[in-house]
Formats: C-alpha cells, structure tokens, sequence
C-alpha cells in the first residue's frame, strides 16, 4: 500500500489514481488507522460498566454460574473511581446492584448477591437492556467510558423484540455517550439482533460457541473499556461535491457539513483499525483533479493531528486500463466483499434458498478474480471462497451457521477472529 499521510496514527491509500472522464468510476481508499499506546499525560478514562445478564431458564446451570464469575473477575479490576451496576432479566427485570462507585465494599457485596442468583423465566432482552442503559446514563460519567454489557443465549420474546426497533435505541444511546457491547451464547440467540445493537451503540458483538468461553470474551470487553485511550473516534473525509463516499464496514456513516464521518467508536491502546471505503465520481474534464483529506477526531483530541491526502485525476480509457493497482488496498477491499457475501448467504442459507446463497459466494469470487492477476494473496482469497460454496449448498447447522456471520461481522469491524481488538502486541 502506497501511503500518503502526515502522521504515523493515520495512513491511506487508493487502488487506483486515475478515473475515466466519460464513465462513472468507482475506486477505493484503506484508511489505517494505529492507536497510541497509551494517553500521553492523562489517565485512562473512568468507566461506567452495567453488567446485563439473561437468567432465563436456559441459562439455567453453568452458563449463569460462568457468566457470574466472569462479571465477578470483571469488577475486580475496576478501581474504586469506576462506576458498574448489575441488572438480571427474565421476564422480570431486577436491578441486582444499582449504579455505585466499584468500592471494596460494595464489590463484595455484589459478588454475595451474584452467587444467590438462579435461573427461572423467559427473555425481556429489550427492557432489561434498557435497565441497565438506565443505570448508567443516571450517572453518566462525561470524561469516561459508559458501557453495557448485555449477555444472552436466547432471544428476544418478550417486551421490546423487533431488532430495528433496539437498534435505533442504541444508536440514540450511542449519541448521549453511551455504548452497547453484546454476548450472544450457544445456538438460540438471534446473531442479526444483537451485532446490529452493538454496530448500532459503537461497542462490540461477540459470539459465543460454549460456557467455557464466557470468562475470556467478557474479560477481553472490560479490558478493552479499562484500556480505552481515544474515545468517540471518527475518520472525517472531505472531498469536492459529486463525490459519494460509502462505508464498506460495520461502521457508520454521517453525511453533511461537507463531510463524511465514519463512527470508530472507542480505540483501546495499540489497537489496529482498517476502514474500508468505496467511492463514487462523477464525470470530469480530462486532467482535472480530484483531491480528498482525510482527518481523525475524538472525544478528547487525542488523535486531533492525523491526517492524510489523497487525489485522482480524470483520464481517458487508455490511461484508466493501464493504470497499475496497489494491491495491498485490494486485498483489503476483497476481504471486506468476501465478509459481505458470507453474511449474505447466512441469511440465504437459513432462509432455505441455497442456490443464492452459492449465488452470492460465487459472484463475489468471479468480481475478486476479475483484478486478481497473478497476486498470491488475492488469488488464494478467491480459492477460499469457492472452497466454501460446498458448505452452503444445504441446510448447515445452525452453530456453523453463527460462525460463519460472527466471521463475517468481526472482519467488517476490523477484529480479531475472536472478535477482540486487533492490536500491534503480540
């Protein structure tokens, strides 16, 4: 990847510089984004943790006994300056421990309740959330990291269950400062819900294969909150009217004042972030110049002198056909397409529709292959691809299924294959 950037946080690059003057064109940036380690000359934020946990019937036995502990490990790491709250749900909603400075006192009192709790009831997902939302924007902490953390392994069946509907409560959280992470457990969980709150509230999804894991993705959550050192972050990109920008990932997009936003959420210490964007150009008179700036903003003003620049000029035909490709952007691109085809054909496989959802594969792979040339990586991503076509010829199983969208929504937030924070460190 060819960079032009004036700082080290912040570096983008473009497929392609030229566009056809006659044609409409689409090319693509990366912007790469690498969070400081620390915030030089300031403490970490507070935070301002609620812990929501199902205690519905399924969760009945190890799951509830391992979510537990995890909580319990959790508020041991916070310090007394920290905020947290626990709310239980079933189809009643108990606010176990109110908002309250995370004292040893009152940690110890938490833990005595956590250890009295059972599992009984059905799921109000959407009210106990909202409970715990509640505990936390009472006591918002405007220099610090407000988070739920709402786990479940069922679905949403009672109170509020359409997930347009929690997401679009997320998001309005989400703008008062505050964020939803969310825990999906086992096989019955609805995967679509629970992703699109997190995407929706800037926090983070996680799927969850077994009990076992319980501990580790909701440790991996608190150390990300407790380890948070620009928080609200936003890649600002300026281009000349007629220039339509789209967000390839998971992360939102705001358009006006001249600018697009693309909501990061909060970065955590050393964390590596690709943002993925397509643009669309209008026509053009040969020669002419197309220029973008592209800028990092934050709550704090940590990442405030990032910035990079970028420029295409129009060109006829010949030159546009020519023209050589950055790779290193195209397999970024083609890894982000491959994402959105696997989601796609989740979608399609379990709505039965099975030729589609190869469909959906399959074209993806063709469009990859079609600018592969004889790269080994791009070439080998599309050999991946048609490697799982076979998979989706039938009816998968529904953990395979979870999987597959888990895969797909962590590389569309630039994650880790566990879903934590892709980071520099080892």
């Amino acid at each position: 990847m060819t960079p032009h950037t004036t700082n080290r946080t912040l570096t983008v690059a473009t497929d392609r510089h030229l566009v056809r003057s006659r044609w409409h064109s689409q090319r693509f940036i990366v912007a790469r984004i690498s969070a400081p380690e620390t915030r030089t000359g300031l403490d970490r934020p507070p935070a301002n943790l609620a812990f929501v946990l199902d205690r519905s019937g399924s969760m009945d036995g190890q799951k509830l006994r391992l979510a537990a502990q995890a909580v319990e490990e959790g508020i041991g790491r916070l310090q007394p300056t920290d905020r947290f709250s626990i709310v239980m749900y079933d189809r009643e909603i108990d606010v176990l421990v109110p908002g309250s400075l995370a004292t040893p006192a009152v940690c110890r009192d938490a833990v005595e309740r956590l250890h009295q709790v059972a599992a009984r009831g059905s799921t109000n997902l959407g009210n106990g959330w909202l409970a715990g939302c509640e505990q936390v924007a009472t006591a918002l902490i405007p220099d610090g990291v407000n988070r739920i953390l709402l786990l479940t392994d069922g679905l949403a069946n009672e109170g509020i269950t359409d997930a347009a509907e929690l997401a679009r409560h997320a998001s309005e959280l989400r703008a008062r400062g505050v964020s939803t992470s969310t825990f999906g457990v086992g096989n019955d969980f609805d995967e679509v819900l629970l992703q699109g709150m997190a995407q929706a509230g800037g926090g983070h999804f996680y799927d969850i294969a077994g009990a076992a894991a319980i501990r580790d993705h909701i440790s991996s959550e608190v150390g990300d909150a407790l380890t948070v050192v620009a928080r609200d972050v936003a890649l600002q990109v300026v281009m000349p009217d007629g220039v339509r920008i789209e967000s390839l990932g998971a992360f939102p997009e705001v358009t006006g004042g001249g600018r697009t936003r693309i909501e990061l959420g909060d970065l955590v210490a050393g964390q590596e972030v690709e943002v993925p964007l397509r643009l669309y150009f209008p026509l053009g008179r040969i020669g002419d110049a197309i220029p973008a700036v592209l800028s990092l903003a934050d709550r704090d003003g940590v990442l405030a002198d990032a910035t990079g620049r970028l420029a295409w000029e129009f060109a006829d035909d010949a030159a546009n056909n020519t023209q050589p490709r950055d790779h290193e952007v195209d397999r970024v691109i083609a890894r982000v397409f491959v994402a959105r085809a696997r989601r796609e054909a989740v979608r399609l496989n379990r709505a039965g529709d099975f030729t589609a959802a190869r469909g959906a594969l399959e074209a993806t792979a063709r469009r990859i292959k079609g600018y592969a040339g004889r790269d080994p990586e791009l070439r080998e991503i599309v050999m991946e691809l048609m490697g799982e076509v076979e998979t989706f010829r039938h009816a998968m199983p529904e953990r395979q299924r979870k999987e597959a969208y888990a895969a797909s929504a962590y590389a569309m937030q630039s994650r880790a294959p566990d879903g934590a924070a892709r980071t520099a460190r080892p």
